[in-house]
């Protein structure tokens, strides 16, 4: 063999070398590449198995409970006693009146809406007082709790302040809304004058009656139908007749509205959403005087009318002597 041609041996050793290394190389990268691959389809696969997991876990988990906010009205019943339209009629006064919330007898008729912090007077036709016909859910103030013996004069003067709303009521068969009473003030006999004109009770005319009719605030007084009554005479109910009364501007309807009563010597003031007022300041209102009186707030229906009904809710109701 002459040198050129062991020369061209050794080129054409060389260059399959190469070329198998080259080859080599080659399969060895694709196994790694191969590998590589693998390895990410497997991660993405547990990775993929996670967020399917947690996804379930979130679709069993229950809904977070949102926390409710429950109002109550701002009203102390620590000087006031309620009558029910059962029983004889059924009253609860002070300090039990306090567990309304979880008196089964007040349930129905008296209880909180904790969607917007009232105090709900629910009535229909049922038990009523004496000296009246138609039933009621409704407060007596009582300046000493569980007694009624304890009354104010004109003189000595008081306010009652109310934030309210007849919130539902029924109609008649002309489809006319029933009225009902929000607010009083009552007249009462003293022992001594209960006796002097030898009445069974002490029981006198109420000198103001405010009605929700017709979704407007009407309000009717009393006044002396004899003005040179004696005392003695003017201590009879039938002494007194009710006026033209009064009927505000402003149609409230279903809203929420504040009424203010002023009452003091010789004058008695009502205002409607601290804007429209009227006053009564005169011979009639002197003459009331002789009397002791006590107010009253609720819900106190004027019908009888089978399915009536009227629900009121006070939001807040003040009284100051």
């Amino acid at each position: 063999m002459n040198f050129n041609s062991v020369q061209y041996f050794f080129k054409q050793a060389i260059i399959k070398n190469c070329l198998f290394l080259i080859v080599l190389f080659s399969l060895w990268s694709c196994d790694n590449s191969s590998d590589a691959i693998e390895n990410e389809v497997e991660e993405e696969m547990v990775a993929q198995e996670e967020i399917q997991e947690e996804v379930e876990i979130i679709k069993e988990t229950p809904e977070e409970v949102v926390e409710e906010t429950f109002l109550l009205p701002n009203i102390d019943l620590s000087n006031w006693k309620v009558t029910l339209p059962t029983g004889s009629p059924d009253e609860v006064e002070p300090p039990e009146i306090s567990d309304y919330a979880t008196d089964d007898r007040l349930l129905p008729y008296m209880y909180n809406d904790s969607t917007d912090g009232a105090l709900v007077f629910y009535t229909s036709p049922g038990s009523s007082t004496t000296n009246s016909s138609y039933s009621r859910t409704e407060l007596r103030e009582q300046l000493v709790p569980g007694s009624n013996s304890t009354n104010w004069t004109f003189t000595e003067g008081g306010t009652m302040k109310g934030t309210l709303a007849v919130d539902e009521i029924s109609k008649d068969a002309e489809g006319k809304y029933h009225r009902t009473i929000i607010m009083q003030i009552h007249g009462r006999l003293t022992n001594a004058q209960r006796d002097l004109i030898e009445e069974d009770d002490n029981n006198a005319p109420p000198i103001l009656k405010i009605y929700w009719q017709n979704g407007k605030i009407r309000v009717l007084t009393k006044v002396l139908s004899d003005l040179n009554a004696s005392d003695e005479e003017i201590l009879h109910t039938d002494a007194w007749s009710d006026t033209d009364g009064y009927t505000f501007s402003e149609e409230i309807g279903t809203d929420k509205f504040i009424l203010e009563i002023i009452a003091s010597d010789g004058r008695l003031e009502i205002i409607l959403n601290e804007t429209e007022s009227i006053i009564y300041e005169d011979i009639h209102m002197e003459k009331w005087g002789v009397f002791e009186n006590y107010f009253k707030a609720g819900n106190y229906l004027q019908t009888k009318d089978e399915g009536s009904f009227a629900r009121v809710k006070f939001y807040n109701l003040e009284v100051t002597h």
